[in-house]
Parts: C-alpha cells; structure tokens; sequence
C-alpha cells in the first residue's frame, strides 16, 4: 500500500476556505466511492497546519485523487492560500493500531 503525507500551513485567513476546499473532495470521494483508496485531513490544534493522509493499495484499480475537479479545484491555488507550502512525501507505517482496518 502506498502512503503519501502532506503538510502545509495557510494563512489565517484562508483557513475557512481551505476547510471548504476539503469539504468538497471528500464529498466527491463520496460521491465516486474508489476502492482501495483512503484519505484523511487534519487540521492541527495551531489552527492553521493541516496534514493528509492518503493510502493508496495498487490492487483497488486506477483511481488517481489528482483525477478528481474537486481536488484540482483545491489544489489550484494552494499556494497563495499558504503561509508554509504543501510538502508531500511518501510514508512507510514504522507501527499502527488499527489504522489500515476498513
């Protein structure tokens, strides 16, 4: 299963929009239902640092978060939303409880 983790901070405030933004993939995500593929979002206790959490399992078809206008919508113009840019790298699980289960 590929793991990608994304950070990135926006200023204070686009925070609403940002929220919005991501509001509206997961209603497309919703919406598609893509097998084999899970995401998350975290809005940090700072209020203004969020993280994404996306697994990917190669065997649930191709499926690519890119794909989504929602996403694209979202992603469009991330930069002038942020005080601290998106930084994604691939993760690899160093332990977990539950975390994969459906």
């Amino acid at each position: 299963m590929k793991t990608i983790v994304v950070r990135y901070k926006v200023k204070p405030d686009r925070v609403a929009e940002n929220e919005q933004y991501i509001r509206n993939v997961f209603q497309e995500l919703d919406e598609r239902a893509p097998a084999g593929f899970r995401y998350g979002s975290f809005k940090l206790e700072d209020g203004v640092s969020f993280v994404h959490v996306v697994f990917e399992d190669p065997s649930g078809g191709d499926f690519s978060l890119a794909d989504l206008p929602a996403f694209q919508a979202f992603t469009a113009h991330i930069g002038e939303r942020c005080d601290e840019p998106p930084i994604a790298m691939e993760g690899m699980p160093a332990g977990q409880y539950r975390l994969f289960d459906g």
